[in-house]
């Protein structure tokens, strides 16, 4: 009876999944009918982002300050191979995530050597050593002037239109969500999980945890340069912005309020903090004499809103309720991850008499 029992509930969970998984690709397609069209490729680029964030932070605990080098490099060098040979955008893009990639194995390799904010602090510094080089190296970036007049080239089809763009770079960012996915649904992904909750435990079962340690942080600057590169092909602009610390900041945050360890959550906080900083850029608040003309102060009230009311991030705290009311499990404090325990996966047993 049991198992029939959890049998049901496994078939309403697959259910339940490939609706939202539709309904997913169904607003992803509707999005430049709804909003701007340029608005909608931002919205994906981050998304894809702030997803690669969140493999490292949600599944792995490691909190990562200095993702904008990857973003940044990427769109740099997304810029440069469009401009020098012409390559289609595709090719540009997947060369830049390549370039984050080489980046971030010798990060990877000395920041995994510590943990916590050690490890958030040992990222910033080489982000802002990338920063400092892409500032001096003008002669490639264009310095302060940034890199310009990037193409939109797709086998000789001119995609300057931002609505055509945006079909054809959809597709890209789907194979890094699918990629994303797949991570953490494999044998990879769960001893990911098992080195968050206990690397000490991780390491004595055998499992070589500053490996899976690096391969993870690759994974997830290859998926932040995918982003990063599509980013910059779509403004057709790169600047010292992209490898800021403020970018850093901004996809931590857009992880959070979607929720941690929930990798979807994450494509919700991107859409929110997007679509704000666009409506409080063009149009702005007013409020009596006050004039907000400013994102930082508005997404600074939401981001301290959400934490205090959602403490699993919007999607986090949605997943935890659902799962709490099928299966009947009380709610207990969130871990640094959205990401289930081991006490909410498994449902209680009464001991045998």
């Amino acid at each position: 009876m049991t198992a029939l029992v959890f049998r049901k509930l496994g078939a309403m969970s697959r259910l339940w999944r490939l609706v939202a998984v539709l309904g997913g690709l169904l607003i992803a397609l509707a999005l430049p009918w709804l909003i701007y069209p340029p608005v909608a490729m931002d919205i994906v680029a981050w998304a894809l982002f702030a997803v690669a964030l969140d493999l490292l932070l949600g599944f792995t605990g490691l909190l990562s300050f200095g993702h904008a080098a990857f973003w940044g490099t990427a769109a740099y060098a997304a810029g440069t191979i469009a401009i020098k040979t012409g390559a289609p955008f595709p090719v540009a893009v997947a060369g830049a995530a390549l370039v984050a990639m080489v980046l971030a194995v010798p990060i990877a390799l000395l920041a995994v050597r510590r943990t916590g904010i050690y490890f958030a602090m040992v990222t910033l510094a080489f982000a802002q050593m990338v920063y400092y080089l892409a500032n001096q190296w003008s002669s490639l970036t264009g310095g302060e002037n940034g890199l310009q007049g990037i193409p939109k080239n797709l086998f000789g089809l001119d995609l300057s239109d931002p609505f055509y763009f945006y079909y054809a770079g959809l597709p890209i960012a789907l194979i890094g969500l699918l990629i994303a996915w797949r991570v953490v649904h494999s044998p990879f992904g769960r001893v990911l999980v098992a080195i968050r909750e206990n690397p000490a435990r991780s390491r004595s079962l055998g499992f070589p945890v500053d490996r899976y340690k690096v391969m993870i942080f690759v994974i997830s600057a290859g998926l932040s340069g995918l982003a990063g590169g599509l980013y910059a092909i779509s403004h057709g602009f790169a600047s010292l912005q992209e490898v800021y610390w403020t970018t850093s900041g901004k996809v931590v945050i857009m992880t959070v309020l979607g929720g941690i360890g929930t990798l979807w959550g994450s494509v919700i906080g991107a859409a929110l903090i997007v679509q704000v900083e666009d409506y409080v850029a063009t149009s702005g608040i007013h409020l009596g004499p006050l004039n907000i003309t400013g994102p930082g102060l508005i997404t600074g009230l939401i981001f301290v809103g959400v934490v205090l009311l959602f403490r699993r991030g919007v999607w986090g705290t949605i997943a935890h309720l659902v799962r709490s009311r099928r299966r009947g499990v009380p709610d207990v404090e969130p871990h640094l991850s959205g990401t289930p325990s081991v006490a909410e996966r498994e449902p209680a047993v009464a001991p045998k008499s």
